[in-house]
């Protein structure tokens, strides 16, 4: 079944003490076409962001948000071979200068290098896993998303499609009530003649088989948004043809209502992915 090209999915990024979020948009466009918004530090991660999203996406705009809300500014580190220096000597000037009291933990923390503190920078590669993660459930949510347009969609043009054949019984009945007409009034030099004119019987095949064609391609599964465009192409060229070659009111009044139904055919084709 075809899919659609509108689409939103989001997830939470989890790992460790970091925690964000990932969004993911997609609209219509002609080619696959991706727009990152990440944290600072973080383009390294486009080519994977990338990569996973074309594997389920062949067209579209696609739009991929990646925020940090929370991580931790500052890592703290005890540094305990510190402390044991300071007791060390603190022992050897307290025998050597007979001084007495004991450093209390409140005057070893603010000596120099018993507490380290250096700000966190977060690395694409650790995260990377994690973001990956949350990037595989936004795109499963948007997929179902376009999917389900796609169904919609397909549900609108194959009606579309069914009273197409009907003025294409509309017109080759009149036709054929035009050539009886003509053959009674006319001799017959003249009536093979029309009739040769007026022949649009492999126009109503073509455009026929055409009406098939794109029915087959509502229930492809991949991308065949520009199969859709063109096939509905040639079915305005066909069209055209029979309104030039075959001049009468009911005939034309048809032409008009299959150039209309086409028309809305290609407005769709530009939603379909």
């Amino acid at each position: 079944m075809i899919k659609g090209m509108t689409g939103f999915g989001s997830a939470e990024i989890s790992v460790g003490k970091i925690k964000g979020g990932i969004e993911i948009k997609s609209q219509n466009h002609r080619y696959f076409d991706i727009v990152y918004y990440l944290p600072p530090g973080m383009s390294s991660l486009e080519s994977g962001i990338r990569d996973a999203a074309n594997r389920e996406i062949e067209r579209g705009r696609i739009m991929v948000s990646v925020k940090i809300t929370d991580r931790p500014l500052q890592d703290i580190r005890f540094n305990k071979d510190a402390v044991h220096e300071y007791l060390r000597y603190t022992k050897i000037l307290k025998k050597e200068f007979n001084l007495s009291g004991d450093l209390r933990p409140s005057d070893l923390i603010r000596l120099p290098g018993v507490i380290e503190t250096r700000e966190v920078v977060l690395e694409a590669d650790e995260i990377w896993p994690a973001v990956k993660k949350a990037l595989d459930a936004a795109l499963k949510s948007l997929m179902a998303m376009r999917i389900r347009e796609g169904k919609a969609l397909a549900k609108d043009m194959g009606a579309i499609l069914r009273r197409m054949l009907m003025q294409i019984k509309k017109i080759d009945s009149r036709t054929k009530a035009i050539l009886r007409e003509k053959k009674k009034a006319l001799p017959n030099d003249e009536f093979l003649s029309v009739q040769k004119g007026n022949d649009i019987s492999e126009e109503l095949t073509r455009l026929t088989h055409y009406i098939h064609e794109f029915k087959m391609h509502l229930q492809a599964s991949g991308g065949v948004g520009k199969k859709l465009d063109f096939v509905a192409q040639e079915m305005q060229r066909e069209t055209n043809t029979i309104g030039s070659k075959v001049q009468d009111r009911d005939v034309s009044n048809s032409v008009i209502a299959l150039k209309s139904k086409i028309e809305k055919l290609r407005e769709q084709a530009q939603n379909v992915e």
